[in-house]
Protein backbone atom coordinates (compact mmCIF):
# COMPACT_ATOMS: atom_id res chain seq x y z
CA UNK A 1 0.00 0.00 0.00
CA UNK A 2 1.06 3.55 -1.31
CA UNK A 3 -0.31 6.24 1.33
CA UNK A 4 1.72 8.96 -0.79
CA UNK A 5 0.06 11.41 -2.77
CA UNK A 6 1.05 11.90 -6.57
CA UNK A 7 2.80 15.65 -7.97
CA UNK A 8 -0.50 16.30 -9.44
CA UNK A 9 -2.69 15.06 -6.17
CA UNK A 10 -0.55 17.61 -4.53
CA UNK A 11 -1.15 20.28 -7.03
CA UNK A 12 -4.92 20.24 -6.96
CA UNK A 13 -5.43 20.44 -3.15
CA UNK A 14 -3.23 22.94 -2.32
CA UNK A 15 -4.71 24.69 -5.69
CA UNK A 16 -8.30 24.34 -3.70
CA UNK A 17 -6.52 25.07 -0.40
CA UNK A 18 -5.58 28.42 -1.62
CA UNK A 19 -8.80 29.35 -3.78
CA UNK A 20 -10.85 28.20 -0.26
CA UNK A 21 -8.57 30.67 1.65
CA UNK A 22 -8.58 33.34 -0.95
CA UNK A 23 -11.44 33.41 -2.28
CA UNK A 24 -14.43 31.84 0.03
CA UNK A 25 -13.47 32.67 3.35
CA UNK A 26 -14.14 36.01 2.77
CA UNK A 27 -17.72 37.00 3.27
CA UNK A 28 -18.05 33.21 4.49
CA UNK A 29 -20.10 34.48 7.69
CA UNK A 30 -22.11 36.66 5.93
CA UNK A 31 -23.32 34.55 2.91
CA UNK A 32 -24.56 32.12 5.91
CA UNK A 33 -26.24 34.39 8.20
CA UNK A 34 -27.89 35.83 4.62
CA UNK A 35 -28.58 32.42 3.17
CA UNK A 36 -26.84 34.21 0.32
CA UNK A 37 -25.71 31.78 -2.56
CA UNK A 38 -21.93 32.66 -3.66
CA UNK A 39 -22.50 32.84 -7.60
CA UNK A 40 -19.12 34.49 -7.75
CA UNK A 41 -17.04 32.19 -6.12
CA UNK A 42 -18.83 29.25 -7.84
CA UNK A 43 -18.26 30.59 -11.33
CA UNK A 44 -14.61 30.87 -10.75
CA UNK A 45 -14.94 27.28 -9.34
CA UNK A 46 -15.80 26.53 -12.93
CA UNK A 47 -13.31 28.48 -14.51
CA UNK A 48 -10.52 26.61 -12.28
CA UNK A 49 -12.17 23.20 -13.45
CA UNK A 50 -13.41 22.31 -10.25
CA UNK A 51 -17.21 21.51 -10.80
CA UNK A 52 -16.46 18.88 -13.83
CA UNK A 53 -13.53 17.02 -12.17
CA UNK A 54 -13.81 13.34 -13.46
CA UNK A 55 -15.58 14.28 -16.77
CA UNK A 56 -14.65 13.55 -19.63
CA UNK A 57 -11.78 16.01 -21.18
CA UNK A 58 -13.89 15.72 -24.89
CA UNK A 59 -16.92 17.28 -22.89
CA UNK A 60 -15.30 19.74 -21.13
CA UNK A 61 -13.74 18.29 -17.95
CA UNK A 62 -10.62 17.59 -16.03
CA UNK A 63 -10.35 14.27 -16.59
CA UNK A 64 -9.41 13.65 -13.05
CA UNK A 65 -9.68 10.51 -11.24
CA UNK A 66 -11.61 10.62 -7.76
CA UNK A 67 -8.84 10.77 -5.61
CA UNK A 68 -8.10 14.14 -7.01
CA UNK A 69 -11.79 15.33 -6.46
CA UNK A 70 -12.00 14.25 -2.95
CA UNK A 71 -8.88 16.26 -1.68
CA UNK A 72 -10.47 19.25 -3.71
CA UNK A 73 -13.56 18.51 -1.72
CA UNK A 74 -12.10 18.28 1.88
CA UNK A 75 -10.21 21.35 1.06
CA UNK A 76 -13.50 23.72 0.24
CA UNK A 77 -15.40 22.01 2.60
CA UNK A 78 -12.36 23.23 5.65
CA UNK A 79 -13.54 26.72 4.69
CA UNK A 80 -17.40 26.28 2.76
CA UNK A 81 -19.77 23.74 3.26
CA UNK A 82 -22.19 25.57 1.24
CA UNK A 83 -20.07 26.11 -1.84
CA UNK A 84 -18.59 22.38 -1.33
CA UNK A 85 -22.21 20.88 -1.52
CA UNK A 86 -22.82 22.63 -4.79
CA UNK A 87 -19.33 21.62 -5.97
CA UNK A 88 -20.69 17.95 -5.05
CA UNK A 89 -24.00 17.72 -6.58
CA UNK A 90 -22.57 18.87 -9.93
CA UNK A 91 -19.68 16.87 -10.03
CA UNK A 92 -20.65 13.40 -8.12
CA UNK A 93 -24.44 13.36 -9.49
CA UNK A 94 -25.29 15.45 -12.67
CA UNK A 95 -21.63 15.42 -14.53
CA UNK A 96 -20.69 12.21 -13.28
CA UNK A 97 -24.10 10.50 -14.35
CA UNK A 98 -24.42 12.64 -17.45
CA UNK A 99 -20.42 11.62 -18.76
CA UNK A 100 -21.01 8.19 -18.05
CA UNK A 101 -24.92 6.81 -18.58
CA UNK A 102 -25.79 9.45 -21.46
CA UNK A 103 -25.39 9.77 -25.03
CA UNK A 104 -23.33 11.50 -27.35
CA UNK A 105 -25.93 14.34 -27.85
CA UNK A 106 -26.58 14.72 -24.38
CA UNK A 107 -23.05 15.13 -23.27
CA UNK A 108 -22.64 17.75 -26.10
CA UNK A 109 -25.65 19.56 -25.19
CA UNK A 110 -25.44 19.61 -21.42
CA UNK A 111 -22.52 18.37 -20.09
CA UNK A 112 -20.49 20.60 -21.96
CA UNK A 113 -21.82 23.57 -20.07
CA UNK A 114 -21.79 21.77 -17.33
CA UNK A 115 -18.22 20.85 -16.31
CA UNK A 116 -16.83 24.46 -17.02
CA UNK A 117 -19.62 25.70 -14.54
CA UNK A 118 -21.60 27.96 -17.42
CA UNK A 119 -24.46 26.22 -15.99
CA UNK A 120 -25.03 24.38 -13.00
CA UNK A 121 -26.89 20.73 -12.64
CA UNK A 122 -29.36 19.47 -10.08
CA UNK A 123 -30.46 16.00 -9.32
CA UNK A 124 -34.07 15.43 -7.99
CA UNK A 125 -34.58 12.08 -6.35
CA UNK A 126 -36.07 12.82 -3.17
CA UNK A 127 -40.04 13.43 -2.76
CA UNK A 128 -42.31 13.88 0.28
CA UNK A 129 -42.85 10.49 0.35
CA UNK A 130 -39.75 9.17 -0.86
CA UNK A 131 -36.64 10.13 0.80
CA UNK A 132 -34.99 6.91 1.89
CA UNK A 133 -36.98 4.82 0.05
CA UNK A 134 -36.47 5.83 -3.55
CA UNK A 135 -38.14 3.18 -5.10
CA UNK A 136 -41.47 4.98 -3.70
CA UNK A 137 -41.67 7.65 -6.59
CA UNK A 138 -44.64 9.39 -6.78
CA UNK A 139 -43.12 11.62 -9.98
CA UNK A 140 -44.83 10.03 -12.87
CA UNK A 141 -43.56 10.48 -16.72
CA UNK A 142 -46.25 9.66 -18.82
CA UNK A 143 -44.95 7.86 -22.30
CA UNK A 144 -46.70 10.11 -25.18
CA UNK A 145 -44.94 8.75 -28.49
CA UNK A 146 -41.89 11.14 -28.86
CA UNK A 147 -42.19 12.88 -25.48
CA UNK A 148 -43.01 12.29 -21.58
CA UNK A 149 -45.09 14.26 -20.16
CA UNK A 150 -43.94 14.63 -16.14
CA UNK A 151 -45.84 15.61 -13.21
CA UNK A 152 -44.91 15.65 -9.40
CA UNK A 153 -43.14 17.14 -6.78
CA UNK A 154 -39.13 17.00 -5.57
CA UNK A 155 -38.15 18.13 -2.62
CA UNK A 156 -35.11 19.18 -0.63
CA UNK A 157 -33.11 19.78 -3.92
CA UNK A 158 -29.82 21.81 -3.68
CA UNK A 159 -29.00 24.00 -6.68
CA UNK A 160 -33.09 24.04 -6.64
CA UNK A 161 -33.21 27.64 -8.02
CA UNK A 162 -29.53 28.47 -9.57
CA UNK A 163 -29.48 24.98 -11.58
CA UNK A 164 -29.99 25.25 -15.72
CA UNK A 165 -30.83 21.36 -16.00
CA UNK A 166 -32.27 19.00 -13.99
CA UNK A 167 -31.64 14.87 -13.58
CA UNK A 168 -35.23 13.75 -12.50
CA UNK A 169 -35.65 10.52 -11.13
CA UNK A 170 -39.96 9.75 -12.27
CA UNK A 171 -42.01 6.69 -12.48
CA UNK A 172 -43.04 5.39 -15.99
CA UNK A 173 -44.93 2.50 -15.32
CA UNK A 174 -45.96 1.68 -11.58
CA UNK A 175 -46.70 -2.00 -12.64
CA UNK A 176 -42.81 -2.77 -12.84
CA UNK A 177 -42.26 -0.98 -9.50
CA UNK A 178 -38.34 -0.23 -9.29
CA UNK A 179 -37.47 -1.21 -13.16
CA UNK A 180 -40.72 1.26 -14.21
CA UNK A 181 -38.20 4.33 -13.29
CA UNK A 182 -37.10 6.81 -15.74
CA UNK A 183 -34.18 9.49 -15.76
CA UNK A 184 -35.06 12.20 -17.66
CA UNK A 185 -33.03 15.81 -18.25
CA UNK A 186 -34.95 18.78 -17.65
CA UNK A 187 -34.76 22.33 -19.02
CA UNK A 188 -34.93 25.25 -16.19
CA UNK A 189 -37.25 27.09 -19.00
CA UNK A 190 -40.01 24.60 -20.28
CA UNK A 191 -43.44 25.40 -19.63
CA UNK A 192 -45.14 23.95 -16.63
CA UNK A 193 -41.57 23.76 -14.58
CA UNK A 194 -42.23 25.92 -10.75
CA UNK A 195 -39.31 26.05 -8.24
CA UNK A 196 -40.67 26.56 -5.16
CA UNK A 197 -39.27 28.44 -1.85
CA UNK A 198 -36.49 28.34 -0.76
CA UNK A 199 -35.73 26.29 2.65
CA UNK A 200 -34.51 27.85 5.80
CA UNK A 201 -32.16 25.44 6.68
CA UNK A 202 -30.16 24.80 10.18
CA UNK A 203 -26.52 24.39 8.26
CA UNK A 204 -25.30 25.09 4.45
CA UNK A 205 -27.47 28.22 4.08
CA UNK A 206 -25.13 29.55 1.38
CA UNK A 207 -26.20 26.78 -0.53
CA UNK A 208 -30.16 27.08 -2.17
CA UNK A 209 -32.62 24.06 -1.29
CA UNK A 210 -35.99 24.27 -2.89
CA UNK A 211 -38.96 22.15 -3.81
CA UNK A 212 -39.72 21.77 -7.58
CA UNK A 213 -42.98 20.81 -9.33
CA UNK A 214 -43.61 19.19 -12.52
CA UNK A 215 -46.96 20.36 -13.97
CA UNK A 216 -47.43 18.61 -17.21
CA UNK A 217 -43.88 19.76 -18.43
CA UNK A 218 -43.04 18.38 -21.99
CA UNK A 219 -40.25 16.24 -22.29
CA UNK A 220 -38.62 15.06 -25.65
CA UNK A 221 -38.06 11.00 -25.37
CA UNK A 222 -34.41 12.14 -26.59
CA UNK A 223 -34.01 13.57 -22.86
CA UNK A 224 -34.41 9.85 -21.01
CA UNK A 225 -31.07 8.78 -19.99
CA UNK A 226 -30.86 5.08 -20.93
CA UNK A 227 -33.03 2.44 -21.85
CA UNK A 228 -36.63 2.72 -20.99
CA UNK A 229 -36.53 1.22 -17.46
CA UNK A 230 -33.10 2.25 -15.82
CA UNK A 231 -33.71 5.16 -13.76
CA UNK A 232 -33.74 3.17 -10.92
CA UNK A 233 -30.01 1.39 -11.23
CA UNK A 234 -29.13 4.98 -12.83
CA UNK A 235 -29.83 7.15 -9.25
CA UNK A 236 -28.36 3.89 -7.28
CA UNK A 237 -25.11 4.04 -9.07
CA UNK A 238 -24.81 7.64 -9.22
CA UNK A 239 -25.72 8.25 -5.15
CA UNK A 240 -22.66 5.44 -4.29
CA UNK A 241 -20.48 7.70 -6.29
CA UNK A 242 -22.48 10.88 -4.53
CA UNK A 243 -21.77 9.69 -1.54
CA UNK A 244 -17.92 9.60 -1.41
CA UNK A 245 -17.99 13.29 -2.31
CA UNK A 246 -20.25 14.00 1.11
CA UNK A 247 -17.68 11.36 2.65
CA UNK A 248 -14.92 13.98 1.58
CA UNK A 249 -17.47 16.64 2.66
CA UNK A 250 -17.80 15.43 6.20
CA UNK A 251 -13.81 14.99 6.59
CA UNK A 252 -13.30 18.61 5.19
CA UNK A 253 -15.82 19.89 7.83
CA UNK A 254 -14.21 17.73 10.27
CA UNK A 255 -10.67 18.82 9.24
CA UNK A 256 -11.49 22.65 9.17
CA UNK A 257 -13.12 22.25 12.70
CA UNK A 258 -10.05 20.52 14.25
CA UNK A 259 -7.31 23.22 12.85
CA UNK A 260 -9.33 26.06 14.06
CA UNK A 261 -9.51 24.08 17.55
CA UNK A 262 -5.89 23.33 17.35
CA UNK A 263 -5.23 27.03 16.43
CA UNK A 264 -7.24 28.48 19.00
CA UNK A 265 -6.03 26.02 22.05
CA UNK A 266 -2.41 27.27 21.17
CA UNK A 267 -3.48 31.51 21.49
CA UNK A 268 -5.66 30.61 24.69
CA UNK A 269 -4.49 30.97 28.10
CA UNK A 270 -6.17 29.49 31.19
CA UNK A 271 -4.19 28.89 34.56
CA UNK A 272 -1.03 30.36 33.54
CA UNK A 273 -0.68 28.85 29.90
CA UNK A 274 -1.67 27.61 26.54
CA UNK A 275 -5.06 25.58 27.08
CA UNK A 276 -3.15 23.12 24.74
CA UNK A 277 -1.37 22.39 27.91
CA UNK A 278 -3.89 21.03 29.25
CA UNK A 279 -4.73 17.41 29.56
CA UNK A 280 -8.34 17.73 29.26
CA UNK A 281 -8.10 20.11 25.96
CA UNK A 282 -4.71 17.71 24.83
CA UNK A 283 -6.81 14.80 24.86
CA UNK A 284 -9.61 16.62 22.98
CA UNK A 285 -6.96 17.47 20.24
CA UNK A 286 -5.79 13.92 20.33
CA UNK A 287 -9.11 12.14 19.89
CA UNK A 288 -10.03 14.72 16.90
CA UNK A 289 -6.92 14.46 15.20
CA UNK A 290 -7.09 10.13 14.92
CA UNK A 291 -10.53 9.91 14.32
CA UNK A 292 -9.91 12.27 11.51
CA UNK A 293 -6.96 10.51 9.94
CA UNK A 294 -8.93 6.98 10.26
CA UNK A 295 -12.15 9.19 7.83
CA UNK A 296 -9.18 10.19 5.63
CA UNK A 297 -8.12 6.81 5.02
CA UNK A 298 -11.95 5.43 4.39
CA UNK A 299 -12.42 8.09 2.00
CA UNK A 300 -9.41 7.54 0.29
CA UNK A 301 -9.96 3.69 0.02
CA UNK A 302 -13.65 4.28 -1.67
CA UNK A 303 -11.70 6.84 -3.64
CA UNK A 304 -9.26 4.41 -4.75
CA UNK A 305 -11.85 1.76 -5.01
CA UNK A 306 -13.89 3.78 -7.72
CA UNK A 307 -10.52 4.47 -9.81
CA UNK A 308 -10.20 1.10 -9.43
CA UNK A 309 -13.36 0.33 -11.57
CA UNK A 310 -13.99 -1.90 -8.33
CA UNK A 311 -17.48 -2.42 -6.21
CA UNK A 312 -17.24 0.57 -4.14
CA UNK A 313 -20.91 0.47 -2.74
CA UNK A 314 -19.34 -1.03 0.63
CA UNK A 315 -16.09 1.12 0.56
CA UNK A 316 -18.73 4.22 0.04
CA UNK A 317 -20.75 3.44 2.49
CA UNK A 318 -18.51 3.17 5.44
CA UNK A 319 -16.66 6.37 4.35
CA UNK A 320 -19.76 8.44 4.40
CA UNK A 321 -21.17 6.66 7.71
CA UNK A 322 -18.30 7.23 9.82
CA UNK A 323 -16.68 10.97 7.94
CA UNK A 324 -20.15 12.28 8.61
CA UNK A 325 -20.44 10.79 12.70
CA UNK A 326 -16.58 12.36 12.94
CA UNK A 327 -17.58 15.88 11.33
CA UNK A 328 -20.66 15.52 13.93
CA UNK A 329 -18.20 14.43 16.71
CA UNK A 330 -14.61 16.94 15.95
CA UNK A 331 -17.19 20.57 15.29
CA UNK A 332 -18.76 19.76 18.81
CA UNK A 333 -15.40 18.97 20.09
CA UNK A 334 -14.47 21.99 18.35
CA UNK A 335 -17.22 24.95 19.99
CA UNK A 336 -16.35 22.94 23.32
CA UNK A 337 -12.75 24.07 23.08
CA UNK A 338 -13.25 27.71 21.93
CA UNK A 339 -15.71 27.73 25.13
CA UNK A 340 -17.68 30.77 25.05
CA UNK A 341 -16.57 31.74 21.55
CA UNK A 342 -17.56 28.84 20.14
CA UNK A 343 -20.81 29.77 20.31
CA UNK A 344 -20.78 33.10 18.60
CA UNK A 345 -20.49 32.88 14.93
CA UNK A 346 -17.14 35.47 13.93
CA UNK A 347 -15.10 32.11 15.03
CA UNK A 348 -16.72 29.57 12.36
CA UNK A 349 -16.80 26.89 14.28
CA UNK A 350 -20.55 27.16 15.73
CA UNK A 351 -21.23 27.05 11.82
CA UNK A 352 -19.00 24.14 11.01
CA UNK A 353 -21.48 22.05 13.93
CA UNK A 354 -24.54 23.15 11.89
CA UNK A 355 -22.97 22.36 8.72
CA UNK A 356 -22.11 18.92 9.75
CA UNK A 357 -24.91 17.50 10.90
CA UNK A 358 -26.55 17.53 7.03
CA UNK A 359 -23.72 14.82 6.10
CA UNK A 360 -25.32 12.27 8.38
CA UNK A 361 -28.61 12.81 6.23
CA UNK A 362 -28.45 13.81 2.20
CA UNK A 363 -27.23 11.36 -0.14
CA UNK A 364 -28.42 8.49 2.06
CA UNK A 365 -28.92 9.31 5.91
CA UNK A 366 -26.57 6.84 8.39
CA UNK A 367 -29.22 4.30 8.85
CA UNK A 368 -29.69 3.85 5.07
CA UNK A 369 -25.58 2.95 4.78
CA UNK A 370 -26.13 0.76 7.49
CA UNK A 371 -28.36 -1.24 5.30
CA UNK A 372 -25.88 -1.07 2.57
CA UNK A 373 -23.47 -1.88 5.14
CA UNK A 374 -24.62 -4.75 6.60
CA UNK A 375 -26.64 -6.33 3.80
CA UNK A 376 -23.06 -6.43 1.90
CA UNK A 377 -21.30 -8.45 4.58
CA UNK A 378 -24.11 -10.69 5.17
CA UNK A 379 -24.77 -11.68 1.77
CA UNK A 380 -20.72 -11.48 1.10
Amino acid sequence: MDFKLTEEHIMIRDAARDFANNELLPGVIERDDKQEFPTEQIKKMGELGFMGMMASPEYGGGGMDTVSYVLAMEEISKIDASASVVMSVNNSLVCWGLDTFGNKEQKEKYLTKLTTGESIGAFCLSEPEAGSDATSQQTTAIDHGDHYILNGTKNWITNGRTADFYLVIAQTDREKKHKGINAFIVEKTWEGFEIGPKENKLGIRGSDTHSLVFNDVKVPKENRIGEDGFGFKFAMKTLAGGRIGIAAQALGIAGGAYELALKYSKERKAFGTEICNHQAIAFKLADMHVSIEAARLLVMKAAVDKDNNGNYDLSGAMAKLYASQVAMDVSVEAVQVHGGNGFVKDYHVERMMRDAKITQIYEGTSEIQKIVISRSIING
